[in-house]
């Protein structure tokens, strides 16, 4: 049975967004405005169903995508925002079926175990309009490598040589998944030679790439306003203007889709769904992604270095709750960084809740149950800082839920939302545990995850991880290029985090996105790197 705490925090959210949207509705039919039923919205004219139009003949055709994370900056080579709204293009990127596939690289061959020579597309310009050659790759790669550590520590590049339109690279020890790397948004191509023209600042701000779109204005936080840019290699795209506007609030976003101010609503709440649905003019996309929901432990903190207290935590988290009543169904329960549909994946059985199981292992840990039930060691009560954000609607109920499982084992914890999740978790160490979500196979394989998430200085690795025998089968899987062996050393690598637990994994969340009827030619990928593009269009 649920408690009635659980109770209230899956009927609020539902029972806030049915408030609003009466709110809207009446102000609407009042005032006449851009609502559904008020006139023609901000996109265009009104058909005679009720639905928007693109407007009409020789009228630039608009769309307003609404996403979860701010954006303070636009540096390509630190975040994947301009690689994800059609500003910036990589070398590679992955396919529906995720395998790697030529982009600005028609193609690319290994002379041996450190050099690589790839084959850079002709005929392509970036959106200042200078030709995209070799040259213009090395030169990017040297400022993504110089401006971002993470992506030098993920390339290994030890040096570089640019012929006509062939670049050849070397890496500094073999690296038979090096084509993969540079799937990574922040491997993105840019113009080096529009930088030294505009300044760093302004560069970060509206960077010079080769996709579809070109950055119009930015307002850090706020939106980007993009506009197409007609020499684009690959085909002119099929719409004129694309606003992104940043909005981390839910509610917020399923309320912009209802009244027509936005096309696309980005990770939408669960429990939005069903209402969405009912509505003739809007559709939801809920597709299988490479993403998994789940708890991050700081073992900087002397109490999270002990593995019996992990150990409890872990039991104490309900995933099969977290599928059913937090997604709605929009998940599967996960047993472990990588979902089992994967080769790579676990196939064990998912870990089933076991509050006794937990409050034994915090006993043999030192704690016991006061009068009151609460735990303490050395009078001190058991009481940790569990840290989520609200850009991933789920998270903040993920909190709450294990909060309720943890207060009937005695354990107290204390939730706080945070904005940048991750520069919080980076620049303070007052958290215990948090509640995180990240893709772990976005190439298909499961080296990136591994590399970025547990290997010291990994872009993901906040909590400063430093395992030796995780570290001892990832250095192994960064030298096999043999897929099968790949798989093998993955799966041996899972073993160990499991054995280890400086993770936990709840669920493998399906991304869910509320999509306007007027937009066509687009769906979510499960990859979740490619969604301003050039094919995608509004009737």
């Amino acid at each position: 049975m649920q408690s009635p705490v659980w109770s209230l925090i899956r009927t609020k959210p539902y029972f806030y967004i049915v408030l609003l949207c009466l709110l809207m509705t009446v102000a609407a039919c009042s005032s006449g405005g851009n609502g559904p039923d008020g006139g023609a919205g901000a996109n265009g004219t009104k058909a005679a169903d009720g639905s928007e139009k693109a407007g009409a003949a020789g009228e630039a055709k608009k769309l307003t995508l609404l996403y979860n994370f701010k954006s303070g900056s636009l540096d390509p080579h630190n975040g994947a925002v301009p690689l994800r709204m059609g500003v910036t293009e990589t070398l590679v990127r992955m396919d529906e079926k995720l395998e790697v596939k030529p982009w600005l690289a028609t193609k690319w061959t290994a002379k041996d175990e450190r050099t690589w020579v790839f084959t850079i597309e002709d005929g392509v310009t970036f959106q200042d309009g200078t030709k995209l050659d070799a040259a213009a790759v090395k030169a990017s790669f040297e400022r993504g490598i110089a401006a971002s550590k993470s992506l030098a520590s993920a390339l290994k590049i030890a040096s570089m040589e640019a012929s006509g339109q062939e670049l050849t690279v070397v890496t500094t020890e073999p690296s038979p998944s090096f084509p993969s790397e540079l799937v990574n948004p922040s491997a993105a191509v840019v113009s080096v030679e529009a930088e030294k023209k505009m300044g760093k600042d302004a560069f970060n701000l509206a960077p010079v790439g080769t996709g579809p779109f070109q950055v119009k204005q930015f307002k850090p936080n706020i939106e980007i306003a993009l506009e197409r840019y007609d020499g684009y290699w690959d085909g002119k795209a099929k719409l004129n203007e694309v606003t992104v506007k940043f909005n981390e609030d839910a509610n917020v976003r399923v309320l912009a889709l209802q009244s027509g101010e936005a096309d696309i609503a980005y990770h939408i709440p669960a429990e939005s769904v069903v209402s969405l649905e009912k509505d003739s003019r809007l559709r939801v996309e809920s597709v299988a992604g490479l993403r998994v929901h789940f708890l991050l432990y700081n073992q900087k903190k002397p109490l999270m270095q002990d593995l019996k207290v992990r150990k409890a935590l872990d039991l104490l988290l309900n995933r099969e709750s977290v599928a059913k009543d937090v997604m709605l169904g929009h998940a599967v329960p996960a047993n472990g960084p990588f979902n089992s549909s994967l080769p790579f994946g676990s196939k064990d059985p998912v870990q089933k809740p076991d509050p006794a199981g937990a409050k034994k292992l915090l006993e043999e840990a030192g704690f016991k149950a006061g009068a009151d039930g609460k735990l303490a060691k050395d009078g001190q009560p058991l009481t940790l800082e569990l840290i989520t954000y609200k850009g991933r609607p789920e998270l903040p109920l993920i909190a709450q839920l294990l909060q309720s499982d943890a207060a009937a084992a005695g354990v107290t914890m204390n939730i706080k939302t945070v904005e940048n999740v991750d520069t919080y978790l980076r620049e303070n160490k007052d958290w215990d545990l948090a509640t995180y979500s990240n893709s772990t196979a976005p190439r298909g394989d499961g080296g990136f995850f591994l590399n970025s998430a547990f290997m010291p200085g990994g872009a993901l690795n906040a909590a400063g991880l430093d395992s030796p025998d995780l570290t001892e089968v990832i250095g192994r899987l960064n030298a096999e290029g043999d897929i099968g062996k790949r798989v093998q050393l993955t799966q041996e690598a899972v073993n160990v985090i499991k054995r280890e637990l400086p993770q936990s994994y709840a669920v493998y969340p399906n991304i869910v996105v509320g999509v306007n009827k007027r937009v066509s030619n687009w769906k979510p990928g499960a990859e979740e790197y490619y969604i301003v593009t050039n094919q995608m269009d509004v009737k």
